[in-house]
């Protein structure tokens, strides 16, 4: 169970999950908790410390702290990332193979552990039961990987010689090699809140970085438990970090700290913005949720707009590409990798084999009640064979089963009432709007049953509008141009894919597609996990994938050796 056996230490006499800092599991000085709510009974399940309680509130070009600022909670959090700053300095001395020998026993940890590991995704964020175990094994896999891919990558260097470039001799012998950055800042959410956690700390640590991990809130306790693989593996005090607490509080204080040498960062569409039952923004108090909620500003949302454009530091943005806009000059001159979220359109020629379109458009569309950012979000037939695809994908959606994430259903409950709300509001807009309905909307609590809406037509908002839920768009073209238009009209470009017995006619589309990946008769993927993976437009900034995360936290070193007279290799 969670919390228990070789975990027990990761819990406090509250009840209370503890924050990593100096090797040591730790309980905050602000005294405060922050609960995680269970998606499936709406109650709170797990409570984990709540470290910084920073509130700003800004008046045009001038701020002040409120009363709620807890001097001793920063404190913390500066000495945390000074030590990570110390520790980062001496693992970059360690060897190569010895950095790469810990990250092994690491990840045979997590699988090891996958049990309370994959409980916690259950309870934190009702990933279904088979789903959570395989989050668990993946990441242990990834972790080995990198480990590997590290030595090799790292392991090699450069040599250059100075006669190459015209009016030269050969008087300076150039090499170079790859460096660690330092400090990083690594925020995932909370669809994968282990895997893409690893996948930002293995690579760090191969390369010599010290790691600060802010946990979305929803999966901070299987984030914890993860890292507490990395603490039995035996890593440096000081090298790993991790600190809860809602992102409304410490967000800020971290993304703009100056010993942070990198932020590795996601995100979703509808992060900016609380809803109501009916799917409207709220009138209340907003917290901006980024996939979690994860780094986040409280603040009247009468006054966004205002504060989005004078205050352009903060974090007040109603899409993923202008939230790291924000994030970016928050940030300073330090490189940044972000995942903003995506529309992934699934283009349907009429030569399509529909039967493995059909059960691509529904594993790809529904897997993980659609929370995830490679999704499938958006159907575009062709008019020619739409009403046939329509039908295999209505009859395949009623195979899905529905209910609680313990049973592996394949729908389960969505991770908070807002994200149940926003997605209500998707589809009241698309039957306001003359969508057809193939199946009846259910709802019960953060429970959407899966749905298919026919005929939509691009004046809807989920036409455009991410979900992150189990409901999917079809749009009838009736061209392949049309198709290809829709998809690059939209401001995301992280993945799409094209269904299609003609490779040439395939390659020609995925060249005009505007998106980072495009996927050849199957749906959208992020693994496997050694891939490239990177989005264009308002998707992200950077190239994941373990060499790309590995290259993007080092920078390059380079020593030259003058030499007084040429010297060239003999005959």
């Amino acid at each position: 169970m969670a919390g228990t056996g070789v975990f027990a230490e990761l819990v406090d006499g509250d009840g209370v999950f503890k924050y990593y800092s100096s090797g040591e599991w730790k309980k905050s000085s602000s005294g405060k908790s922050v609960p995680i709510i269970n998606p499936t009974t709406r109650q709170p399940h797990f409570k984990v410390q709540g470290d910084i309680t920073i509130v700003f509130h800004f008046f045009l070009t001038s701020y002040f702290i409120d009363d709620h600022f807890n001097v001793d909670a920063m404190e913390e959090v500066n000495k945390l990332i000074e030590e990570a700053k110390t520790a980062q300095k001496s693992w970059a001395k360690t060897p190569l193979w010895k950095r790469a020998e810990l990250l092994h026993k690491a990840a045979a940890l997590l699988k090891e552990h996958k049990v309370p590991i994959a409980e916690c995704l259950v309870k934190e964020i009702a990933k279904p039961a088979k789903d959570a175990a395989t989050e668990a094994v993946r990441s242990g896999d990834l972790v080995s990987y990198c480990a590997e891919e590290g030595v090799r990558v790292l392991g090699e260097g450069k040599f250059m010689v100075s006669d190459s470039f015209p009016g030269n001799e050969r008087t300076k012998y150039c090499l170079t090699a790859k460096i660690p950055l330092g400090v990083i800042l690594a925020i995932p959410p909370f669809n994968y809140p282990v895997n893409l956690a690893v996948s930002k700390i293995a690579p760090a640590l191969i390369a010599g970085n010290s790691i600060v991990l802010k946990p979305p809130t929803q999966g901070a306790v299987a984030a914890l438990h993860m890292v507490h693989c990395f603490h039995l593996a035996g890593f440096p005090k000081g090298l790993i970090s991790c600190v809860t607490g809602r992102g409304s509080e410490i967000g800020d204080f971290l993304t703009m700290h100056p010993m942070v040498n990198c932020i590795r960062y996601y995100l979703n569409y509808h992060s900016g913005t609380a809803y109501t039952r009916d799917g409207k923004q709220s009138n209340d108090l907003v917290e901006l949720y980024l996939h979690c909620p994860d780094i986040q500003i409280q603040v009247p949302s009468i006054r966004m707009l205002i504060l989005s454009t004078i205050m352009h530091a903060c974090l007040l943005s109603f899409t993923g590409g202008d939230t790291g806009i924000a994030i970016s000059k928050k940030a300073g001159m330090i490189p940044l990798q972000m995942e903003l979220g995506g529309k992934d359109a699934c283009i349907i020629l009429d030569d399509a084999d529909l039967d493995l379109a059909a059960a691509n458009i529904v594993k790809g569309g529904f897997s993980y009640s659609g929370q995830r950012c490679t999704a499938v979000k958006v159907v575009l037939v062709m008019e020619s064979v739409a009403n046939a695809l329509v039908e295999k994908v209505k009859a395949k959606v009623a195979k899905l089963t529905v209910g609680l994430p313990e049973d592996d259903s394949d729908i389960t409950p969505v991770v908070t009432e807002s994200s149940a709300n926003f997605i209500e509001g998707l589809v009241v807009d698309a039957k306001q709007k003359g969508a057809t309905f193939c199946q009846e909307y259910r709802r019960e609590g953060n429970l959407i049953w899966p749905l298919l809406l026919d005929n939509v037509r691009p004046d809807m908002r989920i036409a455009w509008e991410e979900p992150f839920g189990p409901v999917l768009p079809v749009i009838r073209i009736t061209s392949v141009e049309e198709g290809i238009h829709h998809c690059n009209a939209s401001n995301f470009g992280l993945q799409g894919c094209v269904f299609t017995r003609d490779i040439s006619k395939a390659i020609l589309i995925s060249d005009a597609m505007e998106t980072g990946t495009v996927q050849i008769n199957s749906a959208p993927a992020r693994g496997p996990d050694h891939f490239p993976f990177q989005g264009l437009k308002d998707s992200g900034i950077g190239s994941q994938g373990i060499a790309n995360s590995i290259n993007m936290m080092t920078k390059i070193k380079t020593t030259v050796i003058n030499l007084p007279t040429p010297s060239y290799t003999m005959g």
